[in-house]
């Protein structure tokens, strides 16, 4: 009878988290991190191959190593190619698959199917979870948690067995969720915690004599070390990878009086959220002068909840492991060491969420005493608030639909947030709307003075207008700001260009280049000036480069084809002519073969 329980509960999660996150399928890709994950990458729509494999496990872009992130969309890509529904629809079942393996871990270490079936479920429907499910970029959230509770399930029949190779998949589960996102590297201590309860590990030590209580305490201990060793080389592999992309030199940009205040304030905001689950947004930028009273009650709250569950922890285990997985698992984001201008994040509550949920799950039903309330209470209450639950993060799913819809909604529901203004404007621009766009540039400049990817952006926007002297000044403002802006560098050598300085725009594509070997943009525009200054090897040089970052760039063999031509190689010509053909662009085939240069 439990068998046909944990399948019937298995079937529900499976079908209301489709019900509660389904409409992410018909959702487009956003313009925040989307392009440098999926929709601008040339790696990731190459596909997976050997090159492509080298650069997933090499690479430091974004200021991460997660080789299985770049792994995952690759395969993706090759699967679905560019419409987004598929890969909206491959996170969905990575989220799916965490729910399943949570539910199921807790379902066979606590043997108490209903509170297991009901953390699962509002760990897996709350609409805190939407960005990490909805958002394709986020796709190291959902990959790493499938992992991660992956891990944990093998570790529960580790602890139920003590077998090598239980051990070993545990271990090996583990290093792929690091593989995924170094945020994991907080499942070491959630091991120790769920030793405690529900394994009751360290509980079978206390009866024992000494020495036996020696050997298993140190056994318990000692079993972690391998873990421990992956969390140092995965922590190591960030910090390495950070300062490679020169994430880490924004960490000053807040003293660390204010970064320890924002940290206690999250705390009790992500419970916030938790209990009222409403304006949610995509960004919420920092509230750079917190009220001492603001953090003084944020403070107390923590240390009331952490005293309640210390003093029930011996009645209540549950309480104290659920708080302090909370707690520890949001370590690594809760802004110590802040990269970036972003406060919180809906995304972050993603492993620390499951403390919660097994602190209510267990939690409620302890308060109530009558076993004939529970029965005609719980069950009703628990599907009629789970039901609310569906409605709320299909609802959100809603924000998602779009750039423009996602960013309009946070700016409804945060105050002065030049990020999304700064991504809004972006939107815009890319609809052809560019009265809106400089409408947002403007006010990001307002709110932020010193945000040099702003003024790039609005000197995009003249550029269209042809007001080609105020996108020179926003260009040059950007490099003065940040002198490794390379999108500053192409977009003010194509003004350069316009103007017939060519020297200066081969120049500043030059530093472009150097600030970026891969920057196929760069390649790309130098090699049509050089075409143009009848420099023929050096741009057929940058094309090749262009071709060998993406082999399906169609300009590049369009324009080396022209090139070849003009030279009189019709060989090489038209091999390129009809390659672009092949790609989607005919024209050049077809006029060749006019004039009887391709068969």
């Amino acid at each position: 009878m439990k068998k046909k329980y944990t399948y019937l509960i298995v079937i529900f999660l499976i079908i209301s988290s489709c019900a509660a996150f389904g409409r992410i399928a018909g959702n487009d890709f956003i313009n925040f991190d989307d392009p440098g994950y999926i929709t601008e990458n040339y790696q990731i729509q190459q596909g997976i191959n050997l090159q492509t494999i080298k650069w997933a496990f090499t690479t430091s872009y974004f200021s991460y190593w997660h080789p299985l992130t770049w792994l995952s969309p690759m395969l993706d890509w090759s699967l679905f190619g560019a419409p987004p529904g598929g890969h909206h629809f491959v996170s969905l079942l990575l989220h799916i698959g965490a729910v399943i393996f949570l539910f199921l871990f807790l379902n066979k270490t606590t043997n108490n199917i209903w509170p297991s079936a009901f953390a699962a479920a509002l760990f897996a429907l709350h609409p805190l979870r939407v960005e990490s499910v909805a958002w394709a970029a986020e796709r190291k959230d959902v990959l790493s948690m499938f992992f991660g509770m992956a891990s944990i399930y093998a570790y529960a029949f580790y602890a139920e067995s003590s077998k090598l190779s239980r051990y070993l998949l545990c271990l090996i589960l583990f290093a792929l969720a690091l593989m995924s996102k170094p945020m994991m590297v907080t499942i070491p201590f959630v091991l120790m915690l769920l030793d405690y309860w529900p394994l009751g590990r360290w509980t079978k030590a206390l009866p024992a004599s000494a020495e036996s209580r020696y050997k298993l305490v140190s056994r318990i201990i000692w079993e972690k070390v391998p873990f421990v060793c992956l969390t140092i080389a995965a922590s190591i592999l960030t910090f390495w990878a950070q300062t490679k992309e020169g994430t880490v030199a924004s960490v000053e940009l807040l003293p660390f009086i204010a970064r320890c205040s924002n940290a206690i304030v999250s705390y009790v905001v992500y419970l916030e959220k938790t209990f009222w689950p409403f304006d949610l947004a995509v960004f919420y930028p920092y509230e750079l002068s917190l009220p001492l009273w603001k953090i003084l009650i944020a403070g107390l709250i923590i240390i009331l909840i952490t005293a309640v569950v210390i003093y029930y922890i011996s009645k209540l285990p549950f309480l104290f492991v659920g708080w302090l997985w909370y707690l520890g698992t949001l370590v690594p984001v809760i802004g110590m060491v802040q990269v970036g201008s972003q406060a919180i994040a809906d995304r972050y509550t993603y492993l620390p969420s499951v403390g919660i949920a097994v602190m209510f799950a267990w939690g409620i039903p302890s308060l109530i005493k009558s076993k004939q309330t529970k029965e005609k209470l719980l069950f009703p209450s628990s599907i009629l608030f789970l039901a609310f639950m569906v409605f709320l993060t299909w609802h959100q799913c809603g924000y998602w639909n779009n750039s423009i819809e996602l960013f309009s909604h946070a700016l409804s529901v945060t105050n002065d947030n030049a990020l999304v203004h700064n991504q809004l404007g972006l939107a815009f621009f890319e609809k052809g709307k560019n009265r809106e766009a400089l409408y947002h540039y403007n006010n990001t400049i307002l709110i932020q003075p010193l945000q040099d990817s702003a003024y790039n952006n609005r000197g995009a926007v003249y550029l269209k207008y042809g007001q080609y002297q105020q996108a020179l000044n926003d260009f040059n403002k950007t490099i003065a700001l940040n002198p490794t802006y390379i999108k500053a560098y192409n977009n003010r050598a194509n003004i350069y260009a316009q103007a017939g300085q060519y020297k200066l725009a081969v120049e500043d594509l030059n530093e472009a280049i150097r600030l970026n070997p891969d920057y196929i943009n760069a390649y790309y525009n130098r090699g049509l000036l050089f075409a143009k200054l009848g420099q023929h090897q050096k741009a057929i040089e940058d094309f090749n480069k262009v071709i060998i970052l993406n082999p399906n760039d169609i300009k590049s063999y369009y324009n080396r084809a022209a090139v070849y031509l003009n030279q009189g190689n019709n060989i090489s010509g038209c091999s390129d002519a009809q390659k672009a053909c092949e790609l989607g662009d005919c024209k050049l085939f077809k006029a060749a073969s006019v004039r009887g240069l391709c068969r």
